[in-house]
C-alpha cells in the first residue's frame, strides 16, 4: 500500500512539472488599451508606457538589441531570446512589436519587447 501512495504522488508530481514546463498558447490578438502606435509617440513616452508598434525590424546592433523603423522613425528594441516565441523575420517582413518604453537616466530610449508577431 505505502508503494502504491508514493508510485501515484510520483506521477502526480512529475505530471504537474510536465505541465507547467510546456509554453502558454493562445491569448488576445490585438491593441492594447493607451498603448503607443507610432515610433514617435514611443520616444515622447514616459518610462513603462505600453507599445504596440507595427513596422519593420531592419538590422541586429548585438546583445539582443535591433534597429526597428515604423517607416517615420526608428528606435532601438530590445528583445530578449525567448520573448521571440519561434518567430523568424528578416528586414522584409511587417511585425507588429509590443511591450514598454525603456528611458535610461541619460534619457535614452528603447523599447523592451515582449511580443513579436508577423503582421498580418
Amino acid at each position: 500500500m505505502k508503494k502504491v501512495i508514493i508510485a501515484t504522488a510520483l506521477i502526480l508530481t512529475s505530471g504537474f512539472a510536465a505541465a507547467k514546463s510546456m509554453p502558454a498558447q493562445g491569448g488576445f490578438n490585438g491593441p492594447a488599451l493607451g498603448a503607443q502606435t507610432t515610433v514617435a509617440q514611443a520616444l515622447e513616452a514616459k518610462d513603462d508606457t505600453p507599445v504596440q508598434i507595427t513596422g519593420n525590424i531592419t538590422q541586429s546592433i548585438g546583445d539582443e538589441e535591433y534597429q526597428f523603423t515604423d517607416g517615420q522613425n526608428t528606435i532601438v528594441i530590445e528583445i530578449d531570446n525567448d520573448d521571440w516565441r519561434g518567430v523568424d523575420v528578416t528586414p522584409n517582413d511587417k511585425v507588429i512589436i509590443s511591450g514598454r518604453v525603456d528611458k535610461d537616466a541619460f534619457e535614452d530610449t528603447k523599447i523592451d519587447v515582449k511580443r513579436v508577431a508577423i503582421a498580418g
